[in-house]
């Protein structure tokens, strides 16, 4: 079979669907962030939460895991936080500091993954630390989203909780690819 072949194949299993419906929400949530509909916004992205828990359920489940659903997934993911901290970022600035955060430990894990393909070592899946941190991302805007006149002080404890979480996924990802090149 040719790669193009195995490609339209694994585009139509139900996990990459899900995975490139999440993608292709982040447009209507940022027209409803802009338009200040943070109750219609945060539905999308509870949706869109449950799209990425399905995804990977669904493709270990029912032995749908495939090469394409390994990329689709964790970019799904990863353009869905970056998205979601930068629209919050707009409405306050000092979120910016999270926003730097993410950019730098996303920045870690491409530059480490690239490092470990030439080792020949790969990281194997999100690790719990980086589904908490997801977790805690995912929650902590859909709060800001359902509570748009939450108080500041709350606003500024989730984005403290997801400061900790991105930092703890950053330094146990930093040493777990420490400990993967030291074994190699």
């Amino acid at each position: 079979m040719n790669g193009t072949s195995d490609w339209r194949k694994e585009i139509r299993t139900i996990p990459n669907i899900l995975s490139i419906i999440r993608i292709l929400l982040l447009p209507f949530y940022l027209y409803f962030m802009s338009k200040q509909s943070f109750y219609l916004a945060g539905s999308i992205i509870i949706f869109s939460g449950v799209t990425d828990f399905l995804d990977g359920f669904i493709a270990r489940r029912f032995d749908q895991v495939t090469e394409l659903g390994k990329v689709l997934d964790p970019i799904g993911d990863k353009l869905t936080q970056l998205v979601l901290i930068i629209s919050m970022a707009w409405e306050r600035p000092y979120i910016w500091l999270v926003l730097v955060l993410f950019i730098v430990k996303e920045a870690f894990m491409l530059i480490a993954g690239i490092v470990g393909l030439r080792k020949q070592i790969k990281l194997d899946g999100a690790k719990w630390y980086g589904k908490w941190a997801t977790a805690v991302i995912y929650i902590g805007i859909i709060l800001l989203l359902l509570f748009p006149n939450i108080p500041e002080g709350w606003v500024m404890v989730i984005f403290g909780l997801i400061t900790y979480f991105l930092a703890q996924s950053f330094v146990l990802y930093a040493l777990e690819y420490r400990r993967m090149l030291k074994r190699k």
